[in-house]
């Protein structure tokens, strides 16, 4: 019989590159991945795995139990999910994903209130960039995620993923008080093309859609300082430094010197999605989550925190999500 803990080890191996890898993703120790291999390489009379350096490869065994595995283990994961009653209550656990801001503005009303109303469902929320989540929904590592991708900047999804979109969050310009841009009503790229800026490092999704949004000016406006953190930003700003782009999803109040001016031409928003494996749509608590986050995730469906908010709120999160 296959062991399909086993056939968990190799999948892991293969996915991470390294046994040591693997146990990381898994939360095992190197050694009882090593062992989880070797039992199923005596199960199946081949080798599977070969030193290469320091790390491993696979043999072509090993490719072809990793895809006849992968399958394996979707099938399971298909039937558990449909023995269920369309009404069953939801329990286990479930691995959530999450940017940072989301955390702050979705995530945290929602365990709270699956808490209170369903306790024999533990939710394990893990803080991860948009593509890193879709990556480890795909791989099985979570189970569904919140991501979010600017408009005019696409999140790719493999096949094997569903997904659906929850709402629409929007981001500001803020200025610091004393700046002539404060008292305007709206502000346009070629508004803000001679600003100094303070924004999220070279390959985040924030940045992405920074130099999207300049796309069509003759240059892009000079970035004197990167923080991963919007609350890193605020502060700059308050200090008459530079200028962020900051999302309206879960902010907070803004210093009385810095002031959010809303964004035209485009208007810079971001659809927030969530993604799960299309083997796990019949999973009571899968299906109860996505339940829950079309409703607020709180009781009486409140928005997420930051969206029905007037411009003028402040994030404390971290800026590259």
């Amino acid at each position: 019989m296959i062991d399909l803990a086993a056939v968990d080890a190799l999948l892991a191996v293969e996915r991470t590159g390294t046994v040591h890898a693997a146990a990381r993703d898994l939360g095992y120790t190197p050694s009882a991945v090593s062992q989880q291999v070797k039992r199923l390489e005596r199960d199946l009379g081949a080798r599977l795995l070969d030193r290469e350096g320091r790390g491993v490869v696979l043999t072509a065994a090993g490719r072809r139990v990793v895809e006849e595995g992968r399958a394996l283990r979707e099938q399971v994961e298909s039937l558990r999910a449909r023995l269920h009653d369309a009404g069953a209550r939801p329990t286990g656990t479930v691995r959530l994903g999450s940017f940072s801001t989301a955390v702050r503005g979705v995530v945290a009303p929602l365990v709270a209130r699956v808490r209170e109303d369903v306790p024999d469902l533990r939710l394990v929320v893990e803080e991860a960039e948009p593509w890193d989540a879709v990556a480890a929904v795909a791989a099985g590592t979570l189970d569904l995620a919140l991501v979010h991708h600017w408009e005019g900047v696409g999140l790719a999804l493999p096949p094997s993923l569903r997904a659906e979109e929850l709402f629409r969050d929007e981001a500001d310009v803020l200025v610091h008080a004393s700046s002539p841009l404060a008292s305007r009503p709206a502000l346009t790229p070629p508004d803000l093309l001679d600003e100094t800026w303070v924004c999220t490092p070279d390959g985040t999704i924030c940045y992405e859609w920074f130099c999207h949004m300049f796309a069509r000016e003759p240059r892009v406006p000079r970035i004197d300082f990167r923080c991963l953190e919007f609350a890193s930003q605020v502060e700059v700003v308050a200090q008459g430094l530079a200028v962020a782009l900051v999302p309206r999803l879960g902010r907070g109040p803004l210093p009385s010197d810095v002031v959010a001016v809303p964004v035209r031409e485009p208007v810079p928003t971001r659809p927030v999605t969530v993604v799960w494996r299309a083997t796990m749509t019949d999973s009571p608590a899968v299906r109860y989550l996505r339940e829950r986050l079309r409703s607020g995730g709180t009781p009486g469906g409140r928005r997420p925190l930051g969206i029905a908010s007037a411009p003028a709120t402040a994030p404390t999160d971290e800026g590259a999500r």
